[in-house]
Order: C-alpha cells, then structure tokens, then sequence
C-alpha cells in the first residue's frame, strides 16, 4: 500500500472514529435509565428528557452543521463538533442534577453533526477507489456506534460510577481531536458566505416542535393539546421557514436542489429506511429484557441483551465493504434496493424467530445488514446528484430524514406495544418494520440513473489538501 492510500486509511479510521463516538451517546444512558429519577433527584417524567434532548439536538444539528462545514470548511466544522462532544460529556460528568445532566446531553446530540461533515470530507480528501468503502464504513458508524454503546454502557454501569459513562465519552473525544489535528489532511473547502441564522431559527423551532410531539405523543396522549400543538406549531414553522427560505439567495437548506427528484426520493427512502433501522433496536431489546414467565419474554440482563444486539451492529461495519463493491459495480441506487430488500427480508424472519436470544440474533443480523447496506448507499446516491459546494448541508438534510424516520418509529413502536400485552405486538411490529422496509425500496426504485452526472459533478468539486 502506498504512502497515499496509508495516510488516506488512517484518514477514514480517525473519521469513523468520530463518528462512532458521537453516535454511541444515543444509547448511552439506556442502562440507567430507570435509575435516572433516583439518580437526578426528578420525576420519572422529567428524567426522560435525558434521551429526548439528545435526539431532538442531534436532529437539528445535522442539517446545520452540514451547511456550516460547506460555509467555513469541514475541517474545522469537524474539530468544533469533536470539542462539543468533550464539552458536553464532562458536564454530564460532572452533572448529579437534572438541569446540567440536560445541557450536557443537548451538547452531546448537538455533536452528531459530526457524521454528515465527515461523509461529505470523504469524498475530497480519499483517492477515488477508496471513497466508497470510506463512505460504506463513515455511514456504518450510524448504527454500530449505538449497537456497541449498549453493553458497553451496561459493563460501565455495573464496574462503575454511572458518571464513568460521561468520562469515557470525553476521553473519547479528546483522542478524537488528537486524531482530526494530527492525521486529517487540512483541505481549502470553504466556499464563505454569510450565516443564515433566521433560518437556522426557524428550522431548530419546526423540527423541535414536530419531533418533540412526536416523541412524547404515547406519554403525554395522542390527542392531548401539548402532543396536537407541538406538532401543528412545528409544521406551521415549518411551512414558513420553507417560503423564507425559497426567498433567501443564500438560505441554510437550498430547497430547489432538495426537491430535485433523485435527492427527493432518497431522502422519503431515507425515512422508511431509518424506521426499519429503529423498529429493532426499539422491539428486540424489550423482547430479550422481559421476563419468561410472560411466556415470550427471555429473560435476559441488559447487558446479555447488549451482548446478543452487539454482533447485528457489527454487521453494518463488516457490510461495508460489501456495500463499496456493489456501488462501484451497479451503483448506489441499486445498492439501496438491496438493503431495503434485505431489511424487509429479515423483520419477515424475525416474525418467526421470536423463541430464543439465539433466534433474535440471527433476525438481528440480517436486519442490520440492510441497514447497513442501506445506510452506506444513501450517501453516495445524494452525492451523485449534488454540487460538492453543497454536499455537506445535502447530507445533513438526508442526515435529518434518517432522524425522522427513527423518531417516528420510536413512537409508532412504543404505541403499538403498549397497547398490546402478548407476543402478537411483538409481531405486529416486526411487520410494520418490514412494511417500512419494503416502501422505502419502492421510493427508491423511483429514483432516476445519475451515475453521469456524478462524474461531472466530482470534477466541479476539486479540492487542495494543504
């Protein structure tokens, strides 16, 4: 291997890195969750918003951090998402109250804009035949971070301080800012341009507004006024930042180019897709966890169920590759329809291996396998049909589309299990996930060839590493 491709692999390492330190935070607090209200002094209810506020900020900042990489340049957009991270988890660490616990993990969330920068780097600073693989495994970090942060998180619980969860997060990002310092080529990609902070406003309160109703709708009541106004409040925010934005000459989400039809259909894709990934980290868990003197529950501890989980996320990393060759080969489109088949593929074989932890690992595996195919394809389709002046605010909103979908199912799976008490919502969601499956290869088998104009969109798109 040559100097070029050595430093461009330590490039891609440091990067996915990166990006699972930043996702791993969203599982982090999963074992101590029913400890939390013990542990912060706070209600049950407000507790919760320990995992909400996370996501809600990691939602919004995908977007945003996106169009400021594209702005000021991705390298130092990384390195500041890489601080935040350190920020926030030694306030959490520090944190035994409800209040700084809630700022500190708003910071943490905010730092999973890391993930869309990064992608968008790939492309610019990787020789040609590796940006494929470097894409496949960048966009892996997704899901394996969250698959391995669960017993990992579960093993710091029961050796530790719960506070030790936030001390390995920050060490975490420090060795992460040592790695973007010291082995991330610096590239001249910022195209400048002034900061469009209405925008940026209005898009945080929308999005804020609908997910928030979203999230909390089975806690608060699908037709209580907090769950209706939340949400109708967002989506009106929403519906006039898009007529600001469509009259801004520089707006923080170009709306024109997201509605051209390929990074349309990819983003709808994108959310269908995102339900599928979170339908199994939301289901298999309860599942494993519950006792087996309901008659279907099997009985494990959270780390056992971590430990069962942790093999299908290291599937979307072993995928990778895969997902690399298949681009080159017949293209991200195609790619993309195969990890929406095999995730439809494997929530039908999951309907029937329900009886043992072995079972629901298998079903695991294959579900996670779409997904990492999948998420590994999403990327390089909206990159074929997208300037790459403009590839880190697009990957952030295909980012944000991928959020929604993991929202939604969040909900949507909490519903359907609480209104169930047997084995046959356990069911009924693993179908509803390969439904969603299913749809998002249908979306994306509406989206046209661009493999051309990718070719004259990468020669607009050179950069100089410095």
């Amino acid at each position: 291997m040559n100097t070029g491709h050595s430093r461009a692999l330590l490039t891609v390492a440091t990067l996915c890195f990166g990006g699972l330190s930043a996702s791993l935070t969203q599982t982090l607090v999963i074992p101590i969750q029913g400890d939390l209200p013990g542990l912060l002094h706070t209600s049950p209810a407000n507790a919760g918003w320990v995992v909400t506020i996370t996501l809600l900020a990691a939602a919004v900042t995908m977007p945003i951090s996106g169009k400021l990489g594209d702005l000021f340049g991705k390298p130092r957009m990384l390195i500041a998402s890489a601080a935040m991270l350190a920020a926030g988890s030694v306030v959490c660490a520090l944190s035994s109250t409800l209040a700084p616990m809630l700022v500190g993990r708003a910071m943490q969330g905010l730092a999973m804009g890391f993930i869309p920068v990064a992608i968008a780097l790939i492309r610019e600073v990787v020789p040609p035949d590796m940006a494929n693989t470097g894409i496949a495994a960048m966009s892996a970090t997704l899901g394996v971070g969250g698959a391995i942060g669960l017993p990992l998180a579960a093993w710091v619980v029961q050796t530790f301080d719960f506070h030790a969860l936030f001390w390995m997060a920050a060490g975490f990002a420090v060795l992460l800012l040592v790695g973007l310092v010291t082995l991330v080529p610096r590239v001249h990609d910022a195209q400048g341009g002034r900061i469009d902070l209405v925008g940026a406003v209005g898009l945080a309160v929308g999005l804020v507004g609908v997910l928030l109703g979203a999230s909390k709708g089975r806690e608060w009541g699908w037709l209580d006024a907090r769950t209706v106004g939340s949400i109708g409040v967002g989506l009106v925010v929403l519906v006039v930042w898009a007529v600001f934005e469509l009259a801004q000459d520089e707006p923080l989400v170009d709306l024109r180019a997201t509605a051209r039809r390929p990074v349309l259909l990819t983003n709808l894709a994108a959310v269908a897709i995102g339900f599928g990934m979170m339908a199994q980290a939301i289901v298999v868990p309860q599942l494993l966890q519950l006792p087996t003197a309901t008659g279907f529950g099997l009985g494990q501890t959270i780390l056992e169920a971590g430990l069962w989980m942790a093999p299908g996320g290291l599937m979307m990393l072993v995928f990778a590759p895969v997902s690399s060759r298949m681009m080159t080969n017949v293209g991200p489109r195609i790619t993309l329809m195969t990890g929406a088949a095999v995730l439809g593929v494997g929530y039908l074989v999951a309907t029937f291996l329900m009886d043992a932890p072995w079972q629901l690992l298998v079903a695991s595996i294959v579900i996670s396998s779409g997904v990492g195919i999948g998420y590994a394809a999403m990327p390089a389709l909206i990159m074929t049909s997208t300037p790459p002046r403009e590839a880190g605010s697009a990957l952030g909103v295909n980012a944000l589309s991928r959020s929604i979908g993991t929202t939604v199912a969040a909900a949507v799976m909490a519903t359907v299990l609480a209104g169930s008490t047997g084995r046959g919502g356990f069911e009924l969601c693993f179908a509803i996930g390969a439904v969603a499956a299913f749809v998002g290869l249908a979306i994306t088998a509406l989206v046209p060839h661009v493999h051309s104009r990718a070719a004259k969109l990468d020669a607009v798109g050179t950069v100089t590493a410095a």
